[in-house]
C-alpha cells in the first residue's frame, strides 16, 4: 500500500501523543478486565456457605419462605431466582444491578443462611475502578474519555504499522531481535497491536453502553427508533384482574414458571400491590435468542403477555450481544478470547511504555515532528467529525487541543 508520508508521520504524532496520555488508564482497563473474568472462581468458593445448604428433611412452601424474607431483608425482595439443585438455598433478590442484594433462605430449616450486597463484594469493587476509576460520574467520564481515544489510536496505528513495501514475517508478524531493545519492544507493541485490533474494537463497543454521555446518547436513540426493549417488556403498565378470588401462592406460580422449561437462571418477579401481575424471565447470556419475559395474571395464573428476543429491538439486541461478549459470556471460547486480548492488551501498553523510555531524550518529551507544509485532507476531516459525533467526549477534547495548538502556534509567532 502506497502511503502518504507527511500524512504518516501526522497520524504517528497524534498516535504519540494520545498513547502518552491514555496508557497508564489503559494498564488499569485491561489489569482489572483481567481480574474481573476470575470473578466467579474468586466468588464461588467464598460464597458457598451461604449459597449451599444440607439436604435434611421435606423444605418448607416458597410461599413461607417469601414470608421470612419480607421479614428479615434489608429491603423487601422484588424477585425470586428459581434453584436448579435440591442443595441451595433460595435466592431472594432486592435491587438491581450495583445496588441488588440477594437474601438466601435454608429451604429445610427456615433460616437465613446469608446475604450478599453487591457493594460490599470485591469483585464489585474491581469492577468500579474498571469503569469509573472509582470516582463516580467523573471517573465514567475519564474512562469513556480514554475508550474514545482508543478507537483513535487502533486506526492511527493500523495506517502507521501498515507495510509499505510488501509484507516481511519480521517486524510484522514476529519481532525483530537481531537489532536494539527499542526496536524489538516497538514491535512487540505494533505486532501484537494489529492482531488483537478487531478484537479490541468489539471489546470496545460492548463497554460504551455503560457509559454516561454515549450510553445515554444511545438510549435516546433506541427510543427515536424504537429499537429498544418493546412496550410491555418490564410489565409496569400491564394489570391483574381482580375477580374476588385469592392470588396464587409463590409455589403455584414456580410450579407454571418450570413447566416452561426456559434454559439459564430463571427469575420470578413478584406483583407490586393487589392489581400487579407476576413475570417469569430468564438470564441465558450465552445464547441470547432463547430469553424470554412471561407475565401472568396473579390471580387466575393465565399469561397476560408474552415477549420472546426477537419482539426486542435491533439495536437493543446489538447492544446486549457485545456487552455480552464484552463480558466472555458466549463459552469458553469468548472467555478465553477476551482474556487473552486482555493479557495481550497489557503487554503491548508495557512494550510501547519502554519503547518510549528507550527512544526518550533528555528534557523532551519526544513528540514526532509533522512538516509545516502538511494539510489535513477533507477525507480526515469528515472522519474525525464522524468520530465526534459519535463519540462527544473525544470531540470536546479534540476541540481544546485544537484549540490549545492554536493558541501555541500563535504565541511562537509573537515571540518570532
Amino acid at each position: 500500500m502506497k502511503k502518504n508520508s507527511k500524512l504518516n508521520k501526522w497520524l504517528w504524532k497524534w498516535h504519540f501523543i494520545a498513547g502518552l496520555i491514555s496508557l497508564p488508564f489503559i494498564l488499569i482497563l485491561s489489569i482489572t478486565g483481567i481480574i474481573y473474568l476470575f470473578k466467579s472462581d474468586y466468588e464461588t468458593p467464598r460464597q458457598k456457605h451461604i449459597k449451599e445448604v444440607v439436604i435434611t428433611d421435606s423444605p418448607i412452601s416458597l410461599q413461607e419462605q417469601w414470608k421470612i424474607a419480607n421479614e428479615t431483608a434489608i429491603k423487601k425482595p422484588n424477585s425470586m431466582v428459581i434453584s436448579k439443585s435440591l442443595n441451595h438455598a433460595t435466592e431472594f433478590v432486592s435491587g438491581r444491578f450495583g445496588g441488588k442484594s440477594s437474601l438466601f433462605i435454608n429451604p429445610y430449616l427456615g433460616t437465613v443462611s446469608g446475604e450478599i450486597i453487591a457493594k460490599q463484594t470485591n469483585m464489585h469493587t474491581v469492577r468500579k475502578l474498571h469503569g469509573e476509576l472509582l470516582m463516580g460520574k467523573f471517573g465514567t467520564k475519564i474512562i469513556e474519555l480514554i475508550a474514545s481515544w482508543m478507537i483513535v489510536l487502533i486506526l492511527t496505528g493500523l495506517y502507521v504499522w501498515w507495510p509499505e513495501r510488501g509484507w516481511k514475517l519480521k517486524g510484522y508478524f514476529i519481532p525483530r531481535t537481531n537489532l536494539d531493545r527499542r526496536t524489538f519492544y516497538r514491535d512487540i507493541h505494533s505486532i501484537s497491536g494489529f492482531w488483537i485490533s478487531i478484537l479490541l474494537v468489539m471489546i470496545l463497543i460492548g463497554g460504551f453502553p455503560w457509559t454516561d454521555v454515549f450510553g445515554e446518547n444511545f438510549k435516546t436513540a433506541q427510543k427515536l427508533t424504537n429499537t429498544g426493549y418493546p412496550i410491555g417488556w418490564r410489565g409496569d403498565q400491564l394489570k391483574s384482574n381482580i375477580t374476588g378470588r385469592t392470588p396464587l401462592t409463590l409455589d403455584q406460580m414456580v410450579s407454571k414458571a418450570k413447566t416452561l422449561k426456559l434454559p439459564g437462571e430463571v427469575t420470578v418477579s413478584f406483583p407490586k400491590g393487589p392489581k400487579g401481575i407476576f413475570s417469569v424471565s430468564n438470564f441465558n447470556p450465552s445464547d441470547l435468542n432463547t430469553q424470554q419475559k412471561i407475565h401472568f395474571d396473579q390471580y387466575s395464573g393465565e399469561p397476560i403477555l408474552k415477549l420472546t428476543w426477537k419482539d426486542v429491538g435491533v439495536l437493543m439486541r446489538a447492544r446486549m450481544w457485545f456487552m455480552a461478549f464484552h463480558q466472555g459470556q458466549f463459552g469458553i471460547v469468548n472467555w478465553w478470547l477476551i482474556l487473552l486480548t486482555a493479557i495481550t492488551l497489557t503487554i503491548m501498553s508495557v512494550s510501547a511504555i519502554l519503547s518510549y523510555l528507550l527512544r526518550k531524550r533528555k528534557k523532551s518529551w519526544g513528540v514526532p515532528k509533522v512538516p509545516s507544509s502538511f494539510k489535513v485532507g477533507y477525507g480526515i476531516i469528515i472522519l474525525l467529525i464522524l468520530l465526534s459525533l459519535v463519540f462527544p467526549l473525544f470531540g470536546a477534547s479534540l476541540l481544546l487541543i485544537l484549540g490549545m495548538e492554536y493558541l501555541r502556534k500563535k504565541q511562537s509567532r509573537k515571540i518570532s
